[in-house]
């Protein structure tokens, strides 16, 4: 019995280095890009030795595949989050998963910077793009799951295609709200997406976020 919870502490203990070892990789590249975030200077952000590393990636290429994908899967669950708390309408629970993607903690330019040095990776590495898919299609998917959920007639062939534009108006808006984060005034961006995203199903979304309907009662 000893002998199991044993086991079970080591491989959490390990589990746990294996993130902070991405974490301080997503916080190097953030400082000086993926060229620049090498093993040795990684190791030096950690303050463990370039050994440690090694035995838990077996390249740099794969501890910075790890990173990106840590990157993207942290903006989608902070986009998920606020579905705990929203109500059961279909267009409040879609309204607040838009709204909560054109918002920080996923609208941030630090993010921008980690994700357009991870874009020049992909032109070369097949792996890395295998990553970006993941994590655009889970995204993607989740996008569409909303959209299906919504009081309306829409074949399967439909909906994707909805969901690929609604993704594409929301991922414009991220990167112009990351890149210039002060050339827009406060909730204007989360604004155009709702109104975007719901001319293109046709859903008044902006009237279904719950905080517009606070304001109005």
């Amino acid at each position: 019995m000893m002998s199991g919870d044993r086991r079970k502490f080591i491989r959490q203990d390990e589990h746990q280095r294996r993130d902070a070892l991405i974490k301080a990789a997503v916080d190097l590249i953030s400082e000086v890009g993926p060229q620049g975030a090498t093993v040795r200077a990684i190791a030096e952000q950690a303050g463990v030795t370039a050994g440690l590393i090694r035995h838990y990636f077996t390249s740099k290429e794969v501890l910075t595949r790890a990173a990106y994908s840590h990157v993207m899967e942290t903006m989608i669950e902070d986009s998920l989050a606020p579905l705990a708390h929203a109500p059961e309408q279909p267009e409040a629970r879609l309204a607040v998963f838009v709204a909560a993607s054109l918002r920080p903690p996923v609208m941030d330019p630090r993010a921008m910077g980690i994700w357009a040095g991870f874009l020049q990776l992909m032109k070369h590495d097949p792996e890395m793009q295998s990553v970006h898919e993941v994590s655009y299609l889970r995204y993607r998917d989740l996008l569409q799951g909303l959209i299906a959920a919504l009081p309306r007639t829409a074949s399967a062939q439909q909906l994707r295609r909805d969901a690929i534009a609604c993704n594409g108006v929301i991922d414009g808006l991220w990167l112009e709200g990351c890149a210039l984060p002060a050339g827009f005034a406060p909730g204007e961006l989360e604004q155009i997406g709702l109104q975007s995203v719901g001319a293109i199903l046709g859903v008044d979304l902006l009237s279904a976020l719950p905080e517009m309907k606070k304001d109005n009662q």
